[in-house]
Formats: structure tokens, sequence, C-alpha cells
């Protein structure tokens, strides 16, 4: 596969997680999670994506399942596991750099295999259908990080600049 364009996405999510005026709370459109827990759902989702990978290259038929990765109690897990937001931007910089290696070593057979699949999105079904490995990588980079990085950039405190005469 090629993760030219994920990686490219997690660049640009990340500059935006990195930012110093990067609201800690807020609504982040569908959900109302601060950045911390924007974070936390995308450490959870690649390492789920990233098992189903390592588990169709080994033969097995397992499924993906987003429900974990939206579940508070275990975005509050994930994040009182961290020292901070910048340590949870490195655990996301290096997590993604894992699923994109194990994306680009994947054949293009075993990307092609049919993961069932089922994803939630704000308590709607998106959906329940076998979906290609490439489908689910590829679907990161497509929607999933992009949308993330818009929540971020939303989450930004507005800083009023100075007029030029007024105190």
């Amino acid at each position: 596969m090629d993760t030219t364009a994920l990686r490219s996405a997690y660049d640009r999510l990340l500059d935006a997680a990195a930012l110093p005026d990067t609201g800690d709370a807020g609504d982040a459109g569908d959900r109302g999670w601060n950045a911390d827990q924007i974070l936390a759902h995308l450490l959870s989702l690649d390492a789920s994506i990233a098992a189903v990978a390592l588990g169709v290259v080994a033969g097995s038929r397992p499924t993906f399942d987003n429900r974990i990765s939206l579940d508070t109690w275990n975005l509050d897990r994930i994040i009182a596991e961290h020292s901070g937001r910048a340590d949870l931007i490195d655990h996301v910089r290096s997590q993604a750099t894992v699923l994109c290696d194990i994306a680009d070593r994947l054949s293009g057979e075993t990307a092609s295999v049919l993961v069932p699949s089922l994803l939630l999105s704000n308590d709607a079904l998106v959906l329940d259908q076998p979906v290609p490995l490439a489908g689910l990588i590829d679907g990161l980079a497509e929607d999933h990080v992009p949308v993330h990085t818009r929540q971020l950039l939303d989450l930004r405190v507005a800083v009023p600049f100075p007029v030029p005469g007024h105190a």
C-alpha cells in the first residue's frame, strides 16, 4: 500500500495538535471532545486498525469495531497514561508511523482481505459490512484524520489581535 496520503494527513493533524493555543476544553463538533480526547481516540482507533492488519498478515480473520475508541472511559484511561498533551502527541506520532509502516508492507492480496467492520459516529451506525483492509487504512487518510484535524483547529482559542491606538 502507498501511505503517502496517510502520512501527510497525520503531519497536518500533529501540526494542529501542537499549536500552542489549542483549547483544553470546548466543543470539537461531534462529541464535545477536547484536544486530549481527540488524540486518545486516534490512539485507540489506530491501535485497533494496526492490530487488524497484523491479524490479517498472521492469517487470522479479525473484525474491526470502533466502539472502544469512542468510549469516554477508555479515552480517559488513555489520557491518564500520558504525562500531558506533548506526550499524547508523541504517542500519536509514533503509533501513526507504526501503522503506516505496517500498511507499507501489505501485499495487494493482503490489503484486499475483507474485514467485517462496525463503525459508529455520533451514536449512529455508519457501516456494518465487510471492508477491504486497504479501505480501513485509506479511510483514515481520506476522511478520519482530516476530520479530527479540523476539530483540533476548531478548538483553537481565538486570540484577539491588538488594534493600533487602543489599549
